[in-house]
Order: C-alpha cells, then structure tokens, then sequence
C-alpha cells in the first residue's frame, strides 16, 4: 500500500511538480493552502507526511503547522516546510522535521521524506 503525501503550496507550477514527482512513489494529494488542507484533515484523511509552503494566503504554513501540532490526531503527522523567503527566527513546532529552501533538492526531499517514513509508524485511524 503506498503511503500518503499531503502537499500544500498556493502555486500551481510548484503543487504540479511536487505531484508529478511525488506521485511516482506515493499517493499524493494536493492543498492551496493550510484553510484547504485543514479541511480535508478534518474529512477523516491522515497522510504519512505534509509537504507545505509557508507563505501561503488565507492559512499559512507556519498557522497550520501549530493548528497541527496543537491536535492529538495530527501532532505525529511529520511535516517539511518549503519556503522562498529569508527565515531569520521562526517558531518550530515539533511535527516540523525540516525546513528547505525554494528552490529545493528534489532528491534531498525525497531522502527526507523516505526517512520519515522509515521513522514514522502508519497512522491508523478508526472508522
């Protein structure tokens, strides 16, 4: 069974690339922004890793990560911040196991996301 990764970025081009690349191991699903991607956690969805902007309208990344940190069903659930902008001091949350660079390694993330993987248990959720 392939494991789930949620991809939130407001840019199409970026949201497509990480699809197509993503989506030649995993099963891949893709978010505008942290508001869309609250949404379709809170239909019952639990992917194996976030992948997420941080600049982002209406719910950011970093507003998302603490909604997701601060929630028992998500706190576990790790996720790689992705970022054009200079970060100077940023508030980590625990689930955040990296932030990268725009623009980005496509083979460091898919190391990184491999690892977490390898680190993180299937999260199971009860119907």
């Amino acid at each position: 069974m392939k494991k789930t990764i949620l991809v939130v970025d407001d840019s199409a081009p970026m949201r497509y690339l990480l699809e197509a690349m993503l989506g030649q191991r995993y099963k891949v699903y893709s978010a505008i922004d942290g508001l869309t991607a609250s949404k379709w956690l809170s239909a019952g969805n639990v992917p194996d890793v976030i992948v997420s902007d941080i600049q982002m309208p209406n719910m950011d990344g970093m507003e998302f990560t603490k909604n997701l940190s601060s929630n028992l069903l998500y706190s576990d659930i790790p996720v790689i911040l992705l970022t054009a902008m200079q970060l100077d001091e940023v508030t980590l949350y625990p689930n955040v196991v990296e932030i990268m660079s725009k623009p980005f390694d496509p083979l460091k993330l898919l190391s990184l996301i491999e690892k977490q993987l390898i680190v993180s248990p299937t999260v199971i959720v009860a119907e």
